[in-house]
Parts: C-alpha cells; structure tokens; sequence
C-alpha cells in the first residue's frame, strides 16, 4: 500500500514570484486588468468542470493549474493596484472556512461528536446567514 502524498505548499510562494516576473516583464501580461482577464477566468472554470465530468485525474490536475493562475494572475494584478495581497487572499478564506465550519474549528470540534450531512450543511449555512447579518461582510 503506498503513503498518501501532502503538498508542502512550497511551490505557490515561488508561483506568486513567478507572476509578479511575468507581470513585470511580458507586455501581455501586465497590460492585463480584472475586467480583461474575467473571460479566462469563466473559461478555465468551465474547462475545470470539463474535466471533473470527465473523471481524468491528469486532466483535472492541468485545468486546476490553469485556474490556479487565474487566481494568481488577480491577485497579482490587486497587489500591485495596493489592494490586497494573495496573503489577504489567503488569510480571508481561511478565518471563512474556520467561522463556516464550527464543528471543525469551534467548540463542537472538541466534542467528539460526529455530524450527519444534514447537520453540517445547517452549521454552515446558519454561519454563512451569520456573516451577512454583519454590516461590511461578504
């Protein structure tokens, strides 16, 4: 039986390097703006679903990357304007998936206690209600 492999996450640092390279010395590249890249950003999207359709693992893998930049590439584009950085990015989906998954991250976790599919999806969509309760929340 072989070991399940986890990513060290090591090549998304040197990943955001490349694009801030790229963005800098490709005329393509830094001519680009949110609203001229949005198309990419359905299209990628659209070939990710494709693939999970099709049930390729190699070809999920590819269409991933290519959403990947896609999110790198306005991440990028927002850190240059001064808007927010990919660590925003990041920080900001995390504190998400902790406040949206309380019996992962809250008190519930240290229960013990096991949760059907019915009752995640009402922790999650009570917390989701939550954050637009909250002036300024998204």
């Amino acid at each position: 039986m072989s070991e399940k492999a986890y990513a060290s996450g090591e090549g998304l640092v040197e990943f955001l390097d490349l694009m801030r390279v790229m963005r800098e010395r490709c005329v393509w590249k830094s001519s680009q703006t949110h609203q001229s890249l949005a198309r990419y950003l359905r299209e990628e999207s659209e070939e990710v679903l494709e693939a999970i359709d099709e049930g390729d693992p190699e070809h999920l893998q590819e269409e991933l990357g290519d959403l990947l930049l896609q999110v790198y590439f306005h991440a990028a584009i927002a850190e240059e304007a001064g808007h927010f950085t990919m660590d925003d990015v990041i920080a900001g989906i995390t504190e998400k998936m902790k406040r949206r998954n309380p019996h992962v991250f809250g008190p519930e976790a240290d229960s013990g206690r096991r949760y059907t599919l019915e009752e995640v999806e009402e922790l999650y969509q009570a917390a989701k209600a939550a954050e637009k309760s909250r002036p300024g929340s998204s």
